[in-house]
């Protein structure tokens, strides 16, 4: 006799598969508990030098315990070499073919900072904040989204436009982001990145 599946069977099948590839709960909080605090260490680092910041301050940020801090990251420095560093979050922001880049970095900006209040660049500009800390801030910066931007580009002073554009794109972060222009925050994203967008593309797009 062949079996009979009812809608309550495949409902309950599918929650099965679905489980069957997710990651183990602990896991999924374990990468949120470390994506909380990473967010609070960046939310402090751009607000008071990197010698100010005490792992309880990220904690109380993260909503998480110090213990958590270093069972996850080691100690303050292991988890401040990660806040430095761009090197993930160019791989998101440089991820689209060389003629549609400058709307892919326009729109990815701004949609962070409006829906999760993140930003992949804009914390070298409190580079001047941290000492030598910002000293390697700047280093990475320089070769993890300067650098890599150029390589992307084709024709002549590929360095001098890739970092032409990444200046217009940290002037815009910075509008939106820090000084809250009313005019820029009443405005759909989709229409600042039709307007901005061209002139940044305009920078890769050799002449």
């Amino acid at each position: 006799m062949a079996e009979v599946r009812t809608e309550v069977d495949v409902r309950v099948d599918g929650r099965a598969a679905a489980s069957h590839h997710a990651p183990p709960a602990g896991r999924r909080d374990s990468e949120a508990s470390k994506a909380a605090i990473i967010r609070a260490a960046r939310h402090l680092l751009a607000r008071h030098a990197h010698g100010d910041i005490t792992l309880k301050a990220v904690a109380d940020r993260a909503g998480v315990s110090a213990p958590l801090i270093l069972k996850y990251f080691g100690n303050k420095d292991a988890l401040f070499s990660q806040v430095m560093s761009f090197e993930a979050d160019a791989d998101t922001f440089l991820d689209a073919p060389v003629d549609d880049l400058a709307r892919h970095m326009v729109l990815h900006l701004l949609t962070g900072q409006a829906e999760r209040g993140a930003d992949p660049i804009l914390r070298i500009v409190f580079a001047p904040l941290h000492g030598e800390q910002g000293d390697i801030l700047r280093d990475n910066f320089r070769v993890q989204v300067a650098q890599r931007l150029t390589e992307r580009l084709s024709g002549p002073d590929a360095g001098l436009r890739a970092e032409l554009a990444v200046g217009m794109l940290l002037g815009l972060g910075v509008m939106y982001g820090i000084a809250r222009g009313a005019h820029l925050r009443a405005t759909e994203i989709a229409e600042i990145t039709a307007r901005y967008a061209p002139a940044v593309q305009a920078l890769l797009t050799p002449r």
